[in-house]
């Protein structure tokens, strides 16, 4: 049986665009993301442009696990035509499993953009092979917290690598979309 080609396609929200990430986004995206306050909860620290740039190669290249999709998007605010953030789904159809994860810059976040732009995937993975969404969410990430819950997910109590995973319906496989 084939499986179905999943690549990511630009998608429009009421305040956003979101659009497919190329290594491009890096110029403008290493100043969204430089605020080291956004690594408090991950860890790490904010890249460089040129390792920026070389990441989004990597993920615009697509995952070395050809069972595994990546998909990725830089977030435009329109009307200012300014990048805010990404949000990404790491997608297994074999599994019906797509994992999302989402940043917004420090000067626009409290705004609903992360929310808006993780619903908008969420919808958009609706009608390919994904029965269970999930984001592992560190358990004092408040603001994560919620754009994980406005999107239908629920925390499971599990952690993995200190996070706690959040799932979309009962944990056993609903259809996304269909509560």
């Amino acid at each position: 049986m084939r499986r179905p080609v999943v690549r990511p396609v630009a998608l429009a929200t009421r305040r956003l665009d979101l659009l497919p990430l190329l290594p491009s986004h890096a110029d403008e995206m290493s100043l969204v993301l430089a605020d080291p306050a956004l690594h408090a909860f991950t860890g790490g620290a904010p890249l460089s442009r040129e390792e920026l740039r070389a990441r989004y190669e990597r993920l615009s290249a697509g995952s070395p696990e050809p069972a595994t999709v990546w998909a990725n998007w830089v977030l435009r605010l329109r009307g200012q035509g300014r990048l805010v953030g990404t949000v990404q789904a790491t997608i297994v159809p074999a599994r019906g499993l797509a994992e999302l994860a989402w940043v917004v810059g420090t000067p626009w976040q409290g705004r609903g953009f992360a929310s808006e732009a993780a619903r908008a995937v969420a919808d958009w993975l609706g009608p390919l092979p994904v029965d269970l969404l999930v984001a592992h969410i560190h358990p004092d990430h408040v603001a994560s917290a919620a754009v994980a819950a406005r999107c239908g997910l629920r925390p499971t109590g599990r952690l993995q690598d200190g996070e706690v995973r959040w799932e979309s319906g009962d944990g056993r496989g609903e259809r996304l979309g269909s509560g």
